[in-house]
């Protein structure tokens, strides 16, 4: 089953929503094939931020650093239970151009999947600067990727048009308005990081339009 996914590799709900996802597919013995898509959630960040991811939350959304502690903390809790340790303490976002050019590189190479994974838990497991050049080409590396080819992208544009063409069609086409963003079979659309047995409504009315389809 196709599933286009537009997503950024600093947000938590989009590495929680990718896990769901697989799980609740293999449980119902349903083959994805996946289909990464660009969104940034802030095109304009910096490769690192100065402050914490906390206290820059805190800022953007008007609330106390105690509460958005709170809620990083009930994130985290989510995280844990599709077997992902997020580390929110020191998660550090950063601009991610550089980072989904990579992921566009390594799928067009087939290692889509083993890019945005590398990316969600560097960002979000091990707190790494993903917005900062040393660690995308780390990242990179980690996965197999050709040290020269990744260094001849990141002293380019290339894949840059990937990225904006992306964006353009989740914001012009889609009305997305954040991430994660799926579309199965390129007919039904779902936001968020939906519960298991949405996901799973959604995958069985696909497999019946399928079904019906063929008869």
């Amino acid at each position: 089953m196709r599933v286009d996914i537009w997503s950024d590799v600093v947000c938590p709900f989009c590495y929680i929503a990718k896990k769901r996802l697989e799980r609740v597919a293999k449980e119902a013995n349903v083959e994805l094939e996946v289909y990464w898509h660009s969104f940034q959630l802030d095109p304009e960040a910096p490769a690192s931020h100065t402050m914490s991811n906390t206290e820059r939350l805190a800022q953007k959304y008007g609330r106390s650093v105690e509460e958005t502690e709170a809620l990083q903390q009930q994130i985290a809790d989510m995280a844990r239970q599709e077997g992902i340790d997020f580390q929110w303490q020191k998660a550090n976002s950063g601009n991610t151009l550089n980072a989904h050019r990579i992921i566009h590189l390594a799928q067009s190479k087939n290692l889509g999947e083993q890019a945005k994974e590398a990316f969600f838990h560097a960002a979000l497991t091990e707190g790494l600067p993903v917005g900062e050049r040393e660690t995308v080409e780390e990242i990179a590396s980690r996965i197999g990727l050709d040290h020269g080819e990744v260094e001849d992208l990141l002293n380019s544009n290339e894949f840059k048009e990937f990225v904006e063409y992306d964006e353009k069609v989740a914001r012009e086409q889609l009305e997305v308005k954040g991430v994660p963003f799926f579309v199965f079979e390129q007919k039904v659309a779902l936001a968020g990081a939906q519960p298991d047995h949405v996901l799973l409504d959604v995958i069985k009315k696909v497999q019946d339009k399928q079904q019906q389809a063929t008869e």
